[in-house]
């Protein structure tokens, strides 16, 4: 099993200034610089104290400064936001300037805020996303890029730098049927989201590799899997931090649509079912299983609390 790290740069109550959220969370990054992880993925939010990160590219620059070996995952780009050859630039520049340590992760975001801020509307920004895609990666091939789209169009322009990787690596983050589909008919590798339940995300996998199948392509590059994870010396105490981050994930991101459970039904599903926690020795445990069952080769952990970085990388990674 691979391990990695979402990134957040949550801002809970402004409790703290927020130069302490972002040097709690590199002093973090340089931790794992230190060996078992393969990757940190920036997590790209915006207008939100759920993570006060609006640039990954920028947050990912300074990540290779302070690093030598982890690689710097973008999740996610939001792709549906950008000028999509402004998007293959910046990209490029920070693979560049890393070494060649870019994990290159495009979502099409589904706040309502950051929509309408930036101008996207919903019905058209699941079009706009997988146009800008298809711009970025077009971009990063040799020589000059024409393009004719619904949204953009270009005559013989030549992006550069084009990145130090080639080919690069690159995810769509997925979560609905429709999502899936659209990447694995492309042959693209995805990353799975962290609020589907174990079985949920179990399902998700299996559709993909039967739609990439499908379309004559192997599944031959990791599936990031983000679950939320809390660890303490105790199940109980765990078990706390797993109930107060389904609690504080629901109140400043996951909001219910017309017709979703109440608040504390949705708690529940969080811990129950789609939140890893327990002491070190029970969450070896249920990755083992879970290494099994969905199966998760690559576990994208969003941590609920320092005391869960610190024992995933003491003492869980090193059993694992």
């Amino acid at each position: 099993m691979k391990f990695a790290v979402l990134q957040f740069f949550s801002w809970p109550g402004r409790r703290v200034a927020l130069q302490t959220v972002y040097r709690r969370a590199l002093e973090r990054v340089q931790i794992m610089d230190g060996g078992g992880y393969d990757a940190v993925w920036l997590a790209e939010h915006h207008f939100s104290t759920y993570s006060v990160c609006p640039s990954v590219h920028i947050m990912g620059m300074h990540v290779a400064d302070i690093t030598r070996r982890l690689r710097i995952g973008t999740g996610v780009s939001l792709a549906a936001f950008y000028h999509p050859l402004r998007l293959a630039e910046e990209v490029a520049l920070l693979d560049n300037l890393s070494g060649g340590r870019v994990n290159w992760g495009a979502g099409r975001g589904f706040d309502s805020k950051e929509m309408e801020v930036f101008g996207v509307s919903r019905d058209e920004s699941y079009a706009r996303f997988r146009e800008n895609v298809e711009i970025v990666l077009q971009a990063w091939e040799d020589g000059p890029l024409s393009y004719a789209g619904r949204f953009a169009t270009f005559r013989d322009v030549e992006v550069l730098p084009k990145p130090l990787q080639d080919p690069m690596p690159a995810w769509i983050a997925s979560t609905s049927p429709d999502a899936i589909a659209w990447a694995a008919a492309r042959g693209h590798a995805i990353l799975l989201d962290p609020h589907a339940t174990h079985a949920e995300l179990s399902a998700k996998y299996a559709r993909y590799e039967s739609a990439l199948a499908e379309h004559g392509f192997e599944n031959n590059r990791d599936t990031p899997m983000a679950r939320l994870i809390a660890i303490a010396r105790t199940d109980e105490a765990a078990e706390a931090v797993a109930r107060q981050g389904a609690q504080w994930t629901l109140d400043a991101y996951a909001a219910p649509g017309p017709g979703a459970p109440s608040k504390a039904e949705r708690v529940e599903r969080y811990v129950n079912e789609a939140i890893i926690h327990g002491s070190p020795a029970k969450v070896v445990d249920e990755l083992k299983r879970l290494e099994e069952e969905i199966p998760l080769d690559y576990l994208l952990a969003s941590i609920l609390s320092h005391e869960t970085f610190m024992l995933l990388t003491d003492e869980v990674i090193p059993r694992m």
